[in-house]
């Protein structure tokens, strides 16, 4: 797979899907199978087993992993996903929204 646009703590938008529209920091990506697991987004119920902390067991909400095509970078300045261009400045590779120019690394 191509090298991913979406990086650990980056701020992102769900651009489709049942969260479009919602923002979240990314709290880790998988590049090979596509996926990032986003703070608040795509929730799921899991059952959790009786443990001598949990006597009871039940269920907890986690965060499953999204599609990377199913996010995009947020820019909180202008307020709406952006796509990112790779440049070199200073002698280093950055990010920088194509929209606003801001640099993102």
């Amino acid at each position: 797979m191509s090298i991913a646009r979406i990086r650990k703590n980056d701020q992102v938008i769900a651009i489709t899907g049942e969260y479009a529209g919602q923002t979240g920091a990314v709290r880790s990506v998988d590049p090979v199978a596509g996926q990032a697991i986003v703070e608040g987004l795509n929730l799921v119920k899991r059952a959790v087993r009786r443990t001598q902390e949990r006597p009871n067991g039940g269920f907890d909400t986690v965060e499953a992993p999204i599609r990377l095509s199913n996010l995009m970078p947020y820019d909180a300045a202008a307020k709406k996903g952006v796509r990112i261009s790779r440049v070199r400045e200073g002698g280093k590779t950055v990010r920088k929204a194509k929209g606003t120019g801001r640099v993102l690394d």
